[in-house]
């Protein structure tokens, strides 16, 4: 057995280990800084820088995730690895607040050096094991999206935007095409690996970091507007929201994930589905608890444009993320969901003319619309098995 092989994962490993949920609480602070940052500053160019910068922690989240899924975390130097990587990622975190701004190079530099440094770590680690090809392919392309990285960084506003989305697109874009390169071609899908359990498992895990970060924010800000009847009410609709939410995720497609990856023709195409619906879930829920801090802060107040973008349209951003890690499931997607979509753009012109509360509360009955249609339909049915795209 080479050294590399030591490394790697065996199938009697628990599914999740203390480390990996250590690892995450990082991202607690990631999403809280996020929303913060939204709620100065609700225009759509902010907006786009969030979710830029989302993107590129949930790719951290992502690359590490997979790492822990191929590589054994009892391992010290898996270990010491997964912990640099938390250590750059709190510092990306604590540079998202002015990342657009002074500190574009510290966000940008720490993301090059984590994935870099991995894959550079993985080559030397792996020397003599079949897995070594797979870490040149990644070290690679992370190499190529470092230059757009680093060159957004020392650029300034929308000049960074475009460099950053365009490294962003590199990033996500070479996992589809699975790392070409030259000399090497392209991995083959068995080095992709495959969303099992363990996958499964840290996907459940963050989301529910996600509703964390909507707890918190209600708590925080009822706790710093006081215990109102208006506000608690709004707390209260907070609090309804974020278990639809939950409720939403989890049944069935959140349960069924790894037997849906076991069950289809191409379980790397399931990875992928999953992998890229939950950012959009993810952002939904960011942007709902800017929503949260409005409404109860403001729960009677004189409701502006981009106070209903983010009330109603945080709730539709993760019905759409929703619809599409459904379909990585079942291959299809419930009617309720698009419906949804389309019942809050359609309540969006009224709600300018009513309260933040009453807005909070119509986007809190159309998630329980949908959850409510969603227990009806399998009321008396045997549960629907997985049945992925081919």
């Amino acid at each position: 057995m080479t050294s590399g092989a030591k490394l790697l994962r065996g199938p009697e490993e628990p599914r999740t280990n203390f480390l990996e949920l250590f690892f995450d609480l990082v991202f607690v602070v990631a999403l809280a800084q996020l929303s913060h940052g939204l709620i100065q500053d609700l225009r759509w160019s902010d907006a786009f820088q969030t979710l830029v910068l989302l993107l590129a922690l949930w790719w951290v989240w992502v690359m590490t995730a997979s790492t822990t899924d191929l590589y054994d975390a009892q391992r010290a130097a898996i270990q010491l690895l997964v912990t640099v990587t938390m250590l750059g990622s709190l510092v990306m975190v604590v540079a998202v607040p002015d990342a657009f701004g002074e500190r574009g190079l510290v966000f940008a530099g720490t993301y090059v050096a984590i994935h870099v440094g991995r894959q550079l770590f993985l080559v030397l680690a792996l020397r003599g094991h079949e897995l070594q090809s797979r870490s040149i392919r990644v070290l690679f392309w992370f190499g190529m999206s470092a230059v757009p990285w680093i060159a957004g960084a020392l650029a300034h506003d929308a000049a960074r935007g475009a460099m950053w989305t365009l490294a962003v697109a590199v990033d996500y874009a070479a996992v589809v095409l699975r790392w070409p390169t030259p000399g090497l071609g392209r991995s083959p899908k068995s080095d992709l690996g495959t969303l099992g359990e363990h996958l499964a498992d840290r996907f459940r895990q963050f989301f529910i970091i996600v509703l964390g970060e909507l707890i918190l924010v209600s708590g925080l800000t009822l706790y710093g507007s006081g215990f109102a009847a208006d506000r608690s009410a709004a707390f209260v609709v907070s609090f309804a929201t974020t278990v639809l939410f939950w409720r939403i995720y989890i049944y069935r497609a959140g349960e069924l994930l790894a037997e849906a990856a076991a069950a289809a023709p191409d379980p790397t195409r399931v990875a992928f589905w999953a992998t890229y619906s939950n950012p959009f879930m993810v952002a939904g829920i960011v942007v709902t608890a800017v929503g949260v801090e409005l409404v109860i802060a403001h729960p009677l107040g004189h409701t502006q444009p981009a106070w209903i973008a983010v009330i109603l349209g945080g709730p539709a951003l993760f019905l759409a993320g929703r619809a599409g890690f459904e379909y990585t499931v079942f291959g299809r997607v419930s009617r309720n969901r698009p419906i949804g979509v389309l019942v809050l753009a359609a309540l969006a012109p009224a709600m300018l003319f009513a309260p933040p509360l009453l807005a909070a509360l119509a986007a809190t009955a159309v998630l329980a619309g949908i959850a409510i249609t969603d227990a009806a339909r399998a009321r008396g049915r045997p549960p629907e098995p997985p049945s992925p795209p081919g």
